[in-house]
């Protein structure tokens, strides 16, 4: 069945969704692999990555590389991204929104315990002339576990409701 090019029931094509989410697969990839030169072609020369309020914004694809390979090399050992629950809304043909859920394991390099992440991935994504790329990503955070920062951004979560009929 030939389904490139067609619209989806959910906006977008099938192949802007796959090129989507095949950039979320590689950013994880890449990341782990310590391949920060790759991680940072995965996104637009304007990008802005913001991983929490205790890390300085990192502005530009030209910036990535300088400001993840401290931690990539100094910090980590090994790092193991997970990623489900791909979300994607199409503001138009050439602009998404996505989220994608993340569990991310990490192993330092000075012997702390394993670190533990559990959050989502909000990010923006541009198609260009080189095909799709991540114009930014936010991380927002569920939850953390022997994790080298703890202030970040919450995931946000509607109130809690009263019980019906409880007084």
């Amino acid at each position: 069945m030939q389904v490139s090019g067609r619209p989806t029931p959910s906006g977008g094509t099938y192949e802007a969704r796959a090129a989507i989410t095949d950039l979320f697969h590689a950013y994880a990839m890449h990341f782990d692999r310590n391949e920060p030169e790759a991680v940072a072609a995965l996104f637009c020369d304007d990008a802005l990555i913001d991983y929490g309020p205790d890390v300085q914004p990192i502005r530009g694809r030209s910036a990535i590389v300088p400001r993840i390979s401290p931690g990539l090399n100094e910090i980590f050992t090994a790092t193991s991204h997970h990623l489900s629950n791909i979300t994607i809304r199409f503001d138009d043909d050439e602009n998404a929104f996505a989220i994608a859920y993340v569990y991310a394991w990490h192993r330092y390099r000075d012997g702390s315990p394993d670190g533990e992440l559990w959050g989502q991935y909000h990010n923006r994504f541009r198609r260009t002339v080189d095909g799709w790329r991540i114009s930014e990503l936010v991380l927002e955070v569920a939850g953390v576990s022997d994790f080298h920062r703890a202030n970040m951004h919450a995931i946000e979560r509607r109130p809690q409701h009263e019980a019906e009929g409880s007084s």
